[in-house]
């Protein structure tokens, strides 16, 4: 594939929690398009329920003729996210794509929550996004249509999934309001602050793992719907993303992508938290 058919061609594009899942499979597609991968991830070794660390991922986007670096590091320390970003610019040239996809998941009722989950998913999650975006800003803000697409959901009020899981929908609403936040603080930057969330459940190691994985995995879409929709607003101008929270199957309907049967998930899918079903 030539250059001119590789829209992402020499840009970079630093993603957190890539080692694996839904962003890794977003730093494959970039990857395919042409684009540098930086990863930053704690993954360095193997885990005995959990697939692929930092240093496989970068193997798997050389394996489709890009180049990728590993960051081993937690996105929750201010040091370990400046040298992911050093190493991006030191590097590639420069910082182009954030993708802010570490997060962590914890659903119980507020009584049973421990502290230490509260604190685990608004420092991952919050935190996290924060000290990323902010690490990249100067490069981004050198860079022609740049983005940063965060992995949050849309808004939604209504009182079921406020009450569903207060605490992980605070964190993840924090992630929506930052990205909302930064669209306007910078909107005359040139940088595209959008949000990427799945319609359905996808069918990755979060999802294997529980007690009955197998059963929902056969519900729940591949990884490849939220590569192929992040891809598509990252090969669009940032000026139209900017603001945006995207549902990946919505997305990819606009770009006349409707037959969604080639990601699984069969004819009725597990519709993801904070979605609504019609």
């Amino acid at each position: 594939m030539s250059s001119a058919q590789r829209p992402l061609a020499d840009r970079t594009l630093v993603v957190s929690g890539g080692s694996r899942g839904i962003g890794l499979a977003i730093a494959l597609g970039a990857a395919a398009q042409g684009a540098n991968i930086v990863l930053l991830a704690k993954a360095a070794e193997p885990h005995p329920k959990l697939p692929g660390t930092v240093y496989t991922a970068v193997t798997d986007v050389e394996a489709v003729g890009a180049k990728g670096v590993a960051v081993v590091g937690d996105v929750r320390s201010e040091e370990d996210v400046q040298r992911a970003i050093d190493t991006a610019v030191q590097t590639f040239g420069g910082v182009d794509i954030v993708i802010n996809n570490a997060s962590a998941i914890a659903t119980e009722p507020t009584e049973s929550l421990s502290a230490k989950k509260y604190d685990l998913m608004m420092d991952i999650n919050v935190r996290g996004t924060f000290l990323l975006t902010k690490a990249a800003l100067p490069h981004l803000k050198k860079s022609p249509n740049a983005h940063v697409v965060t992995l949050a959901p849309p808004l939604n009020l209504d009182p079921y999934w406020l009450g569903a899981h207060p605490v992980y929908t605070v964190s993840k609403y924090g992630m929506t309001l930052l990205s909302l936040g930064w669209a306007q603080e910078h909107k005359h930057s040139g940088i595209g602050f959008s949000c990427l969330w799945p319609q359905t459940y996808i069918a990755t190691s979060a999802v294997t793992n529980l007690a009955d994985g197998d059963t929902l995995a056969s519900s729940s879409r591949s990884p490849q719907i939220m590569a192929d929709a992040a891809v598509q607003i990252l090969t669009a101008p940032a000026k139209e993303a900017n603001g945006q929270t995207y549902i990946d199957a919505h997305l990819l309907a606009a770009a006349g992508i409707t037959d969604l049967s080639g990601y699984g998930g069969g004819d009725d899918p597990i519709w993801d938290i904070f979605v609504d079903k019609p």
